[in-house]
């Protein structure tokens, strides 16, 4: 019986050697490789869900916001206390005053206040250069929980505000995607546009900024071929925003972002939509976010006027804890 057992063993390790060397010589992944792939691809979705919703619960990430004020004429004063032009949420009753002048945008402290940039005490005059590749400046005060910063959106400039005690942060209510699903993995194919070309964006305030549109990407999907303009660098990553057959009923009213790997040398681009995220508007209502462009809206029509639209069943859903 011991010899029996011992020969078996020998011959269902020899089959199964035989058919791991045959996958490989047929480059047919055997089971075992697929089913070790697919959870992998699981495990990787959820890590990334994971360090999103992270980066927006963090004490300065997105539903940190507390206000975004637009700068007037003249000086204006900043801090909690209700005499002051702008007034923040979560502040001590005076910070100081901001100015926008010819050459920029620039804060006094108000005396005695705890500010600081860049963890160092400040008085006097602060000079706020606007978020950007930079990073701009940053003033922070109450220990550094608060957090003042500048933007520009065209030719204006605002007061960006966050507060790790903001609400919206405090009540967080975490992400919800659909099932990730490898099938919403596309292979699609990078067509680029003439250099120099550009795709007017408009933002939630209505503003229109031209931005480099290097090409668009082609994949095939239920049937039909569908196309999204691109943004970015083909190089470093596309940027891909896009509204569907779920806007506005699944998923967030305005549309969602999504950015790819680097285009290869053949100009093959994976578009995963398992990663398709809600736009930081989505969260807070003082972000100031790029709508999708229409050419964006994943909607075809034939010769007789039948309109069809792509229902994209992965990625983020709907905020369940903002009314944005």
């Amino acid at each position: 019986m011991k010899t029996h057992a011992v020969v078996s063993l020998f011959v269902v390790t020899l089959l199964a050697t035989a058919c791991s060397s045959q996958d490989r010589a047929t480059g047919v992944p055997s089971a075992s490789a697929a089913a070790a792939a697919a959870l992998d691809f699981q495990d990787q979705q959820t890590q990334w869900v994971r360090e999103r919703s992270a980066d927006l619960s963090k004490p300065d990430g997105w539903t940190s916001l507390i206000g975004l004020h637009w700068i007037e004429a003249g000086k204006r004063s900043v801090g909690g206390g209700a005499d002051n032009a702008i007034r923040l949420s979560i502040a001590p009753d005076r910070l100081g005053e901001v100015e926008q002048r010819a050459d920029g945008l620039y804060f006094q402290v108000a005396e005695g206040a705890p500010i600081t940039v860049d963890g160092k005490p400040v008085q006097g005059e602060v000079r706020l250069d606007p978020e950007g590749a930079g990073g701009g400046t940053k003033l922070a005060y109450d220990e550094g929980r608060g957090q003042i910063t500048a933007i520009k959106r065209g030719q204006r400039l605002a007061l960006r505000v966050r507060h790790a005690d903001a609400q919206a942060r405090r009540d967080f209510a975490g992400l919800d995607f659909f099932p990730a699903d490898e099938a919403w993995r596309v292979q699609a194919k990078f067509v680029p546009h003439p250099a120099g070309r550009t795709l007017p964006i408009v933002n939630v305030l209505g503003e229109v900024a031209d931005n480099p549109n290097p090409g668009y990407v082609v994949f095939e999907k239920e049937g039909h071929e569908w196309r999204l303009e691109a943004l970015g660098d083909p190089a470093k990553g596309l940027n891909l925003m896009f509204q569907d057959q779920t806007t506005g009923r699944l998923t967030y009213g305005v549309g969602r972002y999504l950015r790819t790997d680097p285009v290869a040398a053949d100009g093959t681009v994976v578009v995963d939509f398992n990663r398709a995220h809600n736009p930081p508007c989505a969260y807070t209502e003082f972000a100031t976010c790029p709508l999708p462009p229409p050419e964006n809206r994943l909607a075809l029509q034939d010769g007789n006027g039948e309109r069809t639209r792509l229902a994209v069943l992965a990625g983020e859903k709907k905020y369940a804890g903002g009314n944005h």
